[in-house]
């Protein structure tokens, strides 16, 4: 008798923790369901708030969310364009995405979004423009997986800073791309200078993958930079 309790007890035990499991495997889905839709929220927000800061149109301190989409929607208009730069309305094959930067109907300047290799994993960004085609404005980074203190300096204000100015052109109108320098640009030579930002101590890896998923980029967008060369690209 006392061997037939013993196994009802165990049996009940098994049970009750079989069912426990069950009910926070089913709590714990509900949660990542529900969550899901406010996650894919903030990503968008986010994603609009690293746009409109590598186009310099906020600062470090983040806007309310109504202020964040009323500056999108006001100055931001997402484009596709085709591999020799024009503004297409429907995707093929090598289009590119593009945010053209606005006021009243005049284009500003337009921001292309970095997507590269970083030491522990992708670094994703946006590279911003003037609408003269060569001048940086800005850079903002939307995720990255760098160390904290060393490669993840590239998302602090003061690293972000030193791009604007920079140039993608040398002064024979050839391009050269804009890049991160071991250490300070000011110590590289005087006609390399406009070209780089200062590097990040400890971070040389973090910078070469980055100089290398600009300069890529850059050369993917060639036709896009040619095209506000020439002042052909307008608000659709």
């Amino acid at each position: 008798m006392s061997d037939n309790n013993d196994k009802n007890k165990k049996k009940n035990v098994i049970l009750f923790a079989l069912l426990l499991s069950v009910i926070c495997s089913l709590i714990i889905t509900a949660s990542a369901v529900g969550l899901k839709g406010l996650q894919n929220a903030n990503m968008a927000l986010d994603k609009k708030i690293k746009i409109l800061m590598a186009a310099d149109l906020i600062k470090d301190k983040k806007p309310s969310k109504k202020d964040i989409n009323a500056l999108y929607d006001a100055h931001i208009q997402e484009v596709t364009v085709d591999s020799k730069g024009n503004v297409i309305q429907t995707y093929v094959p090598d289009s590119l995405n593009l945010y053209f930067y606005q006021d009243n109907g005049v284009i500003k300047g337009y921001v292309l979004p970095i997507n590269t290799r970083g030491l522990w994993g992708k670094i994703q960004g946006y590279l911003a423009f003037e609408n003269d085609g060569q001048t940086v404005s800005g850079f903002s980074v939307f995720s990255h997986s760098e160390t904290p203190g060393l490669g993840g300096e590239i998302e602090s204000a003061w690293f972000r800073k030193n791009f604007k100015g920079k140039k993608i052109l040398n002064s024979r109108n050839k391009f050269v791309s804009v890049g991160i320098a071991k250490g300070k640009a000011e110590n590289l030579p005087k006609d390399l200078q406009n070209h780089y930002v200062d590097g990040i101590s400890g971070a040389t890896l973090t910078g070469k993958y980055l100089s290398e998923g600009i300069k890529e980029t850059l050369m993917k967008y060639d036709s896009v930079s040619i095209s506000f060369r020439q002042k052909d690209l307008k608000p659709q």
